[in-house]
């Protein structure tokens, strides 16, 4: 089997997935799919009978599916396409090895896609790619433009009945706007004409690893967009050389906000845009709370004027952004006023920033968190535990039932028992519950009225259902 390569060609095909219903793969198999590749896939959720529906609408696009048992590897003209993570046990990896299949990985098929457009927009940083990802991509339609979308989350504006999981949207070729990721180095694949960096901070690899990635990153794309309310983002774009800066209490960002017009609501966000560069000022929807995601739509508004739209008209575009799935997503409020969001947030800061949204209206928050894997857990527990201790209060509380395990040779002696103990020890209240259903009962137990029960964690579609059930529970 061929060695992994960065400057892969985009061949023939036709293409297999390893892994195809998951979040990365998903959205890269529709795009390879819509512009008339053969595609193929197996996955292990599919095996085991987990989120049915996905796999039925794959099915019926014509996506041929086969059981994660290497039979959907029959020639050596097949391209594999499995994460770097995928162990070479793997059924797939094996026959593929035996029968000489290229293989790649999932940044190393999307890198090809994105280098080869004329327009490409990245978009880089540790938490709100997705988000700003899907809005650039939607402000870009709005006016008239026909862009290919990569994102790690279904976008609502894109969802139609013949497509349910539009975490992708295929468009022009030449026209291309992905989230790149640095959690796995692969950000180093990507030559964007437009380069936009949202944030710096500790998630999957140390300061100085994140510092060089990112610095390479801007050095390698056409136009920099850089958010100057983060410091080391801020200092990174100090030598870029074509950069629109943005950011909501920087001074000297090109791209900011009228201080007096802000106003924050529960579910939205209103302000003045003003742009420096010529002192025009523009009235802004943000229709999603919190200051995080004002500033994500700064960096949209940014991102999609250094790919040629107007300002104006891509703060007019903005307006009619329905989010994402996954994103501070209003499941429903039960007759007693019990809301239920659903929430990917995994990491430190993408959870800080759901917490402290919740946190800006009234109301007690019970948090449901359900970590991504063991080896996150190890890495930024005491982060975690940190996070929900510093954003709630006494009265609210955080529920963990035990990590994600869907096998594998992972060491699962630390888990969530240690966050919860973390968290009380820095004066919170937490709970650990190992079931997951479990933890349903007990937040159906002391839920109140007006209380915000949020649902939080990443890699499992489940996730959805289980706060949808909820919900129904509560009614």
């Amino acid at each position: 089997m061929s060695d992994h390569n960065s400057n892969a060609a985009i061949a023939d095909g036709p293409y297999f997935f390893c892994g195809i219903g998951g979040s990365g793969m998903l959205p890269l198999a529709q795009i390879l799919h819509g512009r008339g590749y053969g595609v193929a896939g197996s996955d292990r959720s599919h095996d085991q009978g987990r989120t049915p529906q996905k796999f039925d609408w794959l099915a019926s696009k014509g996506f041929a599916l086969h059981p994660q048992d290497g039979s959907g590897i029959t020639s050596s003209g097949q391209v594999l396409i499995a994460s770097a993570a995928v162990e070479d046990t793997v059924p797939e990896v094996r026959k593929a090895r035996e029968l000489g299949c290229a293989r790649l990985t999932r940044a190393e098929m999307l890198s090809a896609l994105f280098n080869d457009a004329k327009i490409s927009v990245a978009i880089a940083g540790t938490s709100g790619k997705s988000t700003v990802t899907g809005m650039t991509g939607w402000i870009l339609s709005h006016v008239g433009m026909s862009p290919t979308i990569m994102n790690g989350a279904v976008m609502k504006n894109f969802v139609s009945e013949d497509n349910p999981f539009a975490s992708a949207q295929v468009g022009d070729k030449d026209l291309f706007v992905s989230e790149v990721d640095e959690s796995d180095g692969s950000i180093a694949l990507y030559r964007p004409s437009v380069g936009v960096l949202l944030n710096v901070s500790l998630d999957h690899k140390s300061m100085d690893e994140l510092r060089a990635l990112f610095g390479d990153y801007l050095r390698a794309s056409g136009k920099q967009v850089v958010n100057f309310d983060n410091e080391e983002a801020r200092k990174l774009a100090a030598n870029a050389l074509h950069c629109i800066s943005f950011g909501i209490d920087h001074a000297q960002a090109d791209i900011s906000v009228d201080p007096a017009s802000l106003a924050f609501s529960p579910f939205a966000t209103k302000a003045t845009v003003l742009d420096r560069r010529d002192g025009t000022r523009h009235d802004l929807t943000v229709p999603m709370p919190g200051q995080h995601n004002l500033s994500n739509a700064l960096a949209a508004i940014a991102a999609a004027n250094a790919a040629g739209v107007p300002v104006a008209d891509a703060v007019e575009a903005v307006a009619s952004f329905k989010g994402l799935g996954r994103r501070f997503d209003l499941v429903g409020t039960s007759p007693s006023g019990i809301a239920v969001i659903d929430d990917f947030g995994h990491n430190p800061e993408k959870c800080a920033a759901t917490l402290r949204t919740l946190k800006s209206s009234p109301g007690r928050v019970i948090a449901f968190f359900q970590p991504h894997g063991y080896g996150p857990l190890r890495q930024m527990g005491h982060e975690l535990a940190e996070t929900f201790a510093r954003e709630l209060d006494r009265d609210d509380i955080t529920i963990l039932c035990d990590p994600v395990y869907f096998g594998g040779t992972v060491d699962r002696s630390e888990g969530s028992e240690r966050i919860v103990d973390l968290i009380r020890q820095a004066g919170g209240t937490a709970e650990h519950i190992p079931a997951r259903e479990d933890c349903a009962s007990r937040m159906l137990a002391l839920a109140r009225p007006d209380d915000r029960i949020v649902i939080m964690g990443a890699r499992d579609d489940t996730l959805t259902l289980f706060a949808r059930d909820l919900l129904e529970h509560l009614a």
